[in-house]
């Protein structure tokens, strides 16, 4: 039996796109193997978000490669995605490169290089985008044009690869302009790697184009999974067992949102006397209640399932009637990761954030309105270029008075090919790291304060793992705000909800 090992680096929807890919290989016969063993086929799923992710891309691929010199290394998503817009040459390393939107041909483009039915070009002769008119749009559209792309490696002079790997001569290219595709890339899961709760991908591409931010020229612009499909796909994991499932995408809020722009184009079309309904391009039925809440409710509708979160949010999405409504759903969790970035306004501006401090203060308020006691998450960038000691005075100011449960914090990475790579005033690492730091003990701080508010309370606990310490047994699962809890007990309650009184801040665990 072949056997493939799979490595992912990056956020929640690379993990979704990852696993979706292993249940393609365990499906074709592969045995999936840890990433660390000896494989017949290596895939990693890269991350682009930041100098260091393309750096640790690049680490993992050639750790496949110095694993096995003879099997076959597979670079997916995000950084070979930019790597093609950014016209870099091959890396040596690598046997097929798959971009973005064709993960979902996984096997077909395996089968093609396996068999070698591609057409050998030298490196950089051809490409899809250079293809004629009507090949591009089959290409971005995921069909396959008549000259798909196999390029020429570019062999170093010595010839071949040590350790007795045999001479390999192409490099097989598989990457779609994605800035130019309205397709949404569907993949599938019916296991996902946790035993209660999936991740299920709803929503790729972000038209947000943030100063800092590479990804919508890695991912592409907004594209909407269907309603339909995502509850098809829930149905199937709550006959899996599973208890929890959590709406994950590049750009959640901007979930409907190519579907309501199709509608207003077809209603255009239609008003001028243009092409009758079935021939305006992505026109599809039921485009009314396509937004984000509206898949909400369609989720909780399916039975076996209990609860429901969402991934990041952008504070704009949370409205009054979003809010009242979400709040009259029992199985939404209240715990809600709203992007911040930074406290403070001109920080804000620069990176093309659009909202204010006041405006997510109020979007805060008014979660803590309808639901009670909300966890509230956040992520904070600290040293973005042009960062004053004042303005990062005034994020910490802000910080301090949202009260946040959680606050990822991140030191401003450089990543070239945005607009904040090429500002002034780039802030030294040991500022960054100073800022860090201060940031990390209020954010502790926070977070301790929030835990201690629930001593005391009966929780409700989705138990989901079992955990030893000092010879006790103890079953370890998530309340509905996402705070981990520990329950001693010998019993195997994995995958149950247990109402546990918190009597004491050891029972919660980090």
């Amino acid at each position: 039996m072949r056997k493939a090992a799979l490595h992912n680096l990056g956020c929640k929807v690379n993990a979704y796109e990852t696993a979706a890919m292993q249940e393609m290989l365990e499906g074709a016969g592969y045995e999936i193997v840890p990433f660390q063993e000896q494989a017949d086929l290596y895939i990693i799923n890269t991350c682009t978000v930041t100098n260091i992710a393309d750096r640790k891309s690049r680490q993992m691929l050639h750790r496949a490669r110095k694993m096995n010199p003879k099997a076959v290394v597979v670079a997916a998503g995000c950084y070979v995605q930019a790597q093609e817009e950014e016209h870099h040459p091959a890396d040596p390393s690598v046997d097929i490169v798959i971009g973005n939107n064709r993960k979902k041909d996984l096997l077909q483009i395996l089968d093609e290089y396996m068999h070698g039915r591609e057409t050998v070009k030298k490196w950089g002769t051809e490409s899809e985008k250079s293809l004629p008119a009507g090949q591009q749009e089959e290409a971005a559209q995921g069909a396959e044009p008549e000259n798909s792309r196999a390029f020429a490696r570019q062999e170093k002079a010595a010839g071949g690869r040590k350790n007795g790997a045999a001479q390999r001569s192409t490099l097989l290219s598989r990457v779609i302009d994605i800035n130019h595709t309205k397709e949404y890339e569907e993949l599938h899961l019916t296991r996902p790697g946790e035993h209660t709760r999936a991740y299920i991908k709803v929503q790729d591409g972000c038209n947000q184009f943030c100063s800092y931010c590479i990804i919508p020229f890695a991912r592409g612009r907004v594209r909407s999974r269907s309603m339909e499909s995502v509850v098809e796909e829930v149905r199937g994991l709550a006959r899996n067992g599973y208890r929890e499932v959590v709406l994950t995408g590049i750009h959640l809020s901007s979930y409907g949102m190519d579907f309501r722009q199709a509608a207003q184009n077809r209603e255009k079309i239609e008003s001028s006397g243009g092409m009758n309904i079935e021939e305006t391009e992505g026109s599809r039925a039921g485009w009314e209640g396509t937004d984000l809440l509206s898949l909400i409710r369609a989720v909780h509708e399916v039975d076996g399932i209990l609860r429901i979160r969402l991934g990041s949010l952008e504070p704009r999405i949370i409205t009054e009637e979003f809010v009242r409504t979400a709040a009259g759903l029992e199985k939404l969790c209240p715990h809600f990761h709203l992007s911040l970035q930074s406290g403070c306004d001109a920080t804000l501006k620069r990176m093309n954030r659009r909202y204010t401090t006041e405006e997510y203060y109020d979007k805060c308020c008014l979660l803590r309105k309808y639901f009670q006691n909300p966890a509230l998450t956040t992520d904070i960038i600290v040293g973005f270029p042009g960062e004053t000691e004042e303005e990062f005075a005034a994020s910490m100011e802000f910080a301090d008075k949202v009260d946040f449960y959680e606050t990822h914090i991140f030191k401003y990475s450089r990543r070239e090919g945005t607009k904040a790579a090429a500002m002034a005033d780039q802030i030294p690492e040991s500022v960054k790291a100073e800022r860090s730091q201060r940031m990390i003990e209020l954010g502790k701080q926070k977070q301790a304060a929030y835990e201690r508010s629930f001593l005391g309370q009966e929780v409700e606990v989705l138990l989901e793992e079992q955990m030893e310490t000092g010879g006790r047994k103890y079953q370890v699962g998530h309340t509905r705000e996402y705070l981990k809890i520990a329950l001693e007990t010998e019993e195997n309650l994995q995958n149950c909800i247990r109402k546990i009184r918190i009597t004491d801040d050891l029972q919660i665990i980090h």
